[in-house]
This record gives C-alpha cells, sequence and structure tokens, in this order.
C-alpha cells in the first residue's frame, strides 16, 4: 500500500470548488476513499495503481480549474 498526498489551488477558506471536490468524487467512482482536509487530502491504493490514481486527480483537478496540485507518494518500505 501507499498514501498518496494531494494539495489543490487555489485554496479558497471554506469553498472547496469543483476542482477541489470533483477529483475526490473521481476516487469514489474508482473504489477509493480519500480523506478530505482543510489543507490537503490523501488517500491509500495498492502501489500498482498509483500511476493510474494520481493520473485521476491531476486529469480532475485541472479539467475543474486547479492552477497548481501537490502531490506526494510514500510506498510502505
Amino acid at each position: 500500500m501507499a498514501r498518496i498526498d494531494f494539495t489543490i489551488e487555489p485554496f479558497v477558506e471554506g469553498q472547496p470548488g469543483a476542482h477541489v471536490t470533483e477529483p475526490i468524487a473521481v476516487l469514489a467512482s474508482l473504489g477509493i476513499t480519500a480523506e478530505f482536509g482543510a489543507f490537503g487530502s490523501s488517500c491509500d491504493a495498492d502501489e500498482e495503481d498509483i500511476p493510474n490514481v494520481v493520473a485521476a486527480v491531476l486529469k480532475s483537478a485541472f479539467t475543474h480549474g486547479a492552477t497548481r496540485v501537490n502531490v506526494e507518494v510514500v510506498g510502505d518500505t
């Protein structure tokens, strides 16, 4: 398993736009539960699924108006 953390901008306090909420919905459609946080979101995925999960988040975020996405992936060691 790997932990994937992502922060999507622009950040508007208390008003996450579609650029933030749609990637969470896309992950849900893939059967992945994301933890939505005030400064970023995260999810766990099998290591072989990492490229597809990251691609889905990036595509959805930028399609819906993101200007920046930071991604950190930490695999089991």
